[in-house]
C-alpha cells in the first residue's frame, strides 16, 4: 500500500508544522502543509488526504482564546472537512497536538458524546499559575482505544502552553470520559508514574488539569488531541540527559505516535 497523505493544517501563528511533517516524513508519510485559506478555496483538497494534523503554534495569535478563531473558521468554512475526517467512513485519522488540541477541544470533536445536547462539556483554560509553562513532562497511557497511542505505557515529552488545563463541566462527565478510555494520556509522577485520578501537585502536573489529563481521544479512538509535543522528542538526541545516557534508543518517545499512524493504513 501507498504511504498515507497527511494534510498539516496552518494558519497565522503556526509555529509547529515543519517538525510536525518531518516526524510524520521519517514514519513513513507523505506530508503536505496547507494554509487554511487554500482549503477556503477550495474544499475539494481534503480529498487527497488520509490524516489531517492540527499542529502546535498560536494560531491567530491565540486572540480571545486559544484555538478559537481557527476552530471558528473551520466550523463556518470547512465544515465538510471536518466532517469527513471525524464523521466519515471511519477510515481516517485526525491529531491535534497543543494549539491542535485546543482547536479540536472548540470544536467539540474530543468530547462529543458525553453531555447534553448544546452544552460544553469540558474545556482547556488557563494554567493553574496564570502563565505561560515550559518543561519536560512524565506521562502515563489509560486503557485506551486511541490509535496513536497503542503499545505505549509510558511517555516522556517537552510541553509548552499557557492554556492547557483540562476542566470537565462536572464529575459525570469525567466519569464518562474515564469510562470509554478517552482520557487516554496523563501527567504522571516520574518515568514509571501510572494514572492516577488525584490531581497531581505542580510540577507533575503542570497546569492543574482535571484528572491530570494531558491528552482525550474521541469513542473511536481515530481522533486524539494532546498538549505536550510529540514531534519535539523523536529523535533520543532530543533527550534533556541524551549525553548522560549509556545506552541511546533508537527513536525518541514521540516518534512511536506517528508511527502507528501510518502503520494503521498498512
Amino acid at each position: 500500500m501507498t504511504s498515507p497523505r497527511v494534510l498539516i493544517l496552518r494558519a497565522p501563528g503556526t509555529n509547529c508544522d515543519e517538525e510536525t511533517g518531518f516526524a510524520f516524513e521519517r514514519a513513513g508519510a507523505s506530508v503536505e502543509r496547507v494554509h487554511v485559506n487554500r482549503l477556503i478555496e477550495n474544499p475539494a483538497l481534503k480529498d487527497r488526504y488520509q490524516i489531517l494534523c492540527v499542529p502546535g503554534g498560536f494560531s491567530y495569535g491565540d486572540d480571545i482564546a486559544a484555538g478559537r478563531i481557527l476552530a471558528t473558521r473551520l466550523r463556518q468554512h470547512l465544515a465538510d472537512l471536518v466532517q469527513a475526517f471525524v464523521h466519515g467512513n471511519g477510515d481516517r485519522l485526525v491529531l491535534g497536538i497543543c494549539n491542535g488540541m485546543q482547536v479540536l477541544m472548540r470544536l467539540g470533536v474530543l468530547t462529543e458524546g458525553v453531555g447534553e445536547p448544546d452544552a460544553v462539556p469540558a474545556t482547556l483554560t488557563w494554567n493553574n499559575h496564570g502563565r505561560f509553562e515550559d518543561r519536560w513532562v512524565h506521562l502515563a497511557v489509560d486503557k485506551t482505544p486511541c490509535v496513536f497511542l497503542q503499545g505505549v505505557e509510558q511517555m516522556y515529552l517537552p510541553m509548552a502552553h499557557a492554556e492547557g488545563k483540562f476542566v470537565a463541566a462536572d464529575p459525570q462527565i469525567l466519569d464518562r470520559l474515564r469510562e470509554q478510555g478517552r482520557l487516554a494520556i496523563r501527567y504522571a509522577e516520574g518515568e514509571q508514574g501510572v494514572v492516577q485520578n488525584d490531581v497531581l501537585p505542580f510540577p507533575h502536573n503542570p497546569n492543574g488539569a482535571d484528572a491530570n489529563v494531558a491528552g482525550v481521544c474521541d469513542a473511536s479512538g481515530r481522533v486524539f488531541g494532546l498538549m505536550p509535543h510529540p514531534e519535539r522528542h523523536i529523535d533520543p538526541t532530543q533527550h534533556p540527559s541524551w549525553t548522560r545516557r549509556s545506552e541511546q534508543p533508537q527513536y525518541g518517545d514521540g516518534m512511536i505516535m506517528f508511527q502507528n499512524a501510518v502503520n494503521w493504513f498498512v
